[in-house]
């Protein structure tokens, strides 16, 4: 049952029942009851796409000009495996360490990559389908520092925060993946920190996870991590459920060479990779909005090369998450209209091109949870949501442009992004539910509303999403009620599920197998 559905208001409004407890009770009966996945309000892969800040025209000017950035500026710095397989297929090295890549090389390359991806959990239920404009929330991000809200205080994040974080995101209906948002700086081996970022990630849910790869040699040992996880190679590689959140490029328009061996690894070991060229525009991306998105699709098409000259058709992300900056300081500015906009317009050109994407949406630029980060995060994801956006990484959680994490902002964001995934579903217009034979028999022949009428308890569930933690009360029965505050609500939720949590949810056969091979801290 879900977060939202199997927990209703209550407790919290039962001042209000005094003299016509019947019709609620029999209301508050019919919201608790469970509901089927497709009947649900919301639900992950709604198909968005009725926001589109881009004309045709402006696509196509985009496209075309990515195009001869590819085949005029090209890519520096790839490593000489790329710079070997990138050639094969039809880039140009030139003197200047440059490859360049002529129009058929992109046409040719979007010819054979994959156009649908099935990012899996370990657990089923939690599968992703990526294609069209089905759409994804989740959490993505390197932040390095912890939002305390009962405190007001800024820490360092550590591994015991993000095991933390995948507990609450694993039964947080509307989060629907979990890519590591948080560095655990307590550990400081590197590869230490690759594998128990993905062991606390495992360990605190079973919906799929991204993560990145501080080393390229560091992938052996994680690639022996997750699959005796999985139970065995062939039961990752068939499905996998961890996928390598990939900087393969520098902006502006170099390879990342590191970063690229590691991909290769990845793509070796059976993991989808998310492409990501995230230029900040003024910065490391033209201060136009337009070019930063040329800039950033330009980056992906080369990415994409690389991918399938290595493995033709291998799971990769279309991630151009080009970042906005405030001109005025050169400090990032991640809850800006301007990147709402950004990233709602990068999903048209994920569409165009027909290939699975992601982008950024979600940040806050606010410290702690409040108004500001409130309007940062329900904009930028409601416009995300409704551009057909596949996955919207960072849409929950993130502070301080990127550089702090707070546990209650994914509670918070759950009620968010049930209110943003609404917008995406849109208003369903049918004969049935234009009819105005409802409406005559209220107005003419009952009392005069539809509270009771059975269309209205019929649609309470499917119709309307209810916030778990947002207040909807009048001031006096707040008042009555002791005067809830959402953020205070969400502190005593997250503790409510870290006391209520598995200590972990990997086999404990396998977990003690894991313990005895690698040094995990959590």
């Amino acid at each position: 049952m879900s977060e939202i559905d199997s927990e209703t208001t209550a407790p919290r409004r039962a001042a209000r029942t005094s003299g016509r407890a019947g019709g609620r009770a029999s209301r508050i009966a019919a919201r608790a009851a469970a509901l089927p996945e497709e009947m649900r309000p919301v639900r992950p892969g709604l198909s968005g796409g009725s926001y589109k800040p881009l004309s045709d025209a402006d696509i196509k000017k985009i496209h075309d000009a990515a195009m001869d950035a590819l085949e005029v500026i090209g890519l520096a710095d790839a490593p000489q495996s790329g710079i070997d397989l990138m050639t094969k297929a039809g880039a140009i090295l030139g003197d200047d360490g440059r490859l360049r890549y002529p129009k058929s090389v992109i046409e040719d390359t979007l010819a054979i990559a994959c156009k649908e991806i099935t990012l899996h959990g370990r657990d089923e239920q939690f599968d992703m389908q990526l294609s069209g404009k089905k759409v994804h929330y989740g959490c993505a991000g390197a932040a390095v520092q912890m939002a305390e809200v009962e405190e007001g205080t800024y820490r360092d994040s550590n591994l015991e925060d993000l095991y933390r974080a995948a507990q609450i995101v694993q039964v947080m209906d509307n989060i629907h993946f979990f890519q590591r948002p948080i560095v655990a700086r307590d550990v400081l081996d590197n590869l230490e920190m690759d594998l128990n970022t993905i062991y606390a990630c495992c360990a605190g849910t079973t919906k799929h996870i991204g993560t990145s790869i501080s080393e390229p040699h560091h992938l052996p040992k994680m690639a022996e991590l997750m699959y005796m996880i999985a139970g065995g190679e062939d039961k990752f590689r068939a499905r996998p459920f961890v996928s390598n959140s990939n900087c393969f490029v520098v902006p502006p328009m170099k390879f990342a060479t590191e970063s690229c061996e590691a991909m290769e690894s990845a793509i070796r070991a059976g993991m989808p990779v998310l492409l990501l060229s995230a230029g900040q525009a003024g910065a490391t991306a033209p201060a136009p909005l337009a070019a930063s998105i040329v800039q950033a699709v330009a980056e992906c098409l080369a990415g994409l090369v690389y991918v399938n000259a290595l493995k033709p058709g291998h799971p990769a992300i279309f991630g151009t998450w080009p970042f906005v900056s405030d001109l005025r300081s050169g400090a990032m500015s991640g809850g800006s209209g301007e990147q709402a906009l950004l990233t709602a317009a990068c999903a048209q050109m994920h569409h165009y091109y027909g290939l699975p994407g992601g982008a950024a949406a979600g940040i806050a630029d606010a410290k702690m949870p409040n108004m500001q980060s409130g309007w940062e995060q329900g904009i930028s994801n409601t416009l995300a949501g409704m551009a057909g956006l596949n996955m919207v990484y960072e849409a929950v959680g993130m502070h301080a442009s990127l550089l702090g994490f707070c546990q209650e902002s994914l509670i918070l964001g759950n009620d968010m992004l049930g209110q943003a995934l609404r917008c995406v579903r849109g208003i369903e217009v049918t004969d049935e539910k234009v009819s105005i034979d409802v409406i005559k028999q209220v107005c003419l022949e009952g009392p005069g509303h539809f509270l009771g009428h059975q269309q209205t308890l019929d649609l309470m569930q499917t119709e309307y999403v209810y916030p778990k933690t947002a207040d909807r009360l009048s001031p006096k029965e707040w008042e009555e009620v002791g005067r809830p505050e959402p953020l205070v609500e969400a502190t005593k939720r997250k503790k409510e599920i870290w006391a209520n949590a598995p200590k972990t949810l990997i086999d404990r056969q396998i977990d003690s197998e894991i313990r005895a091979k690698f040094n995990i801290y959590v």
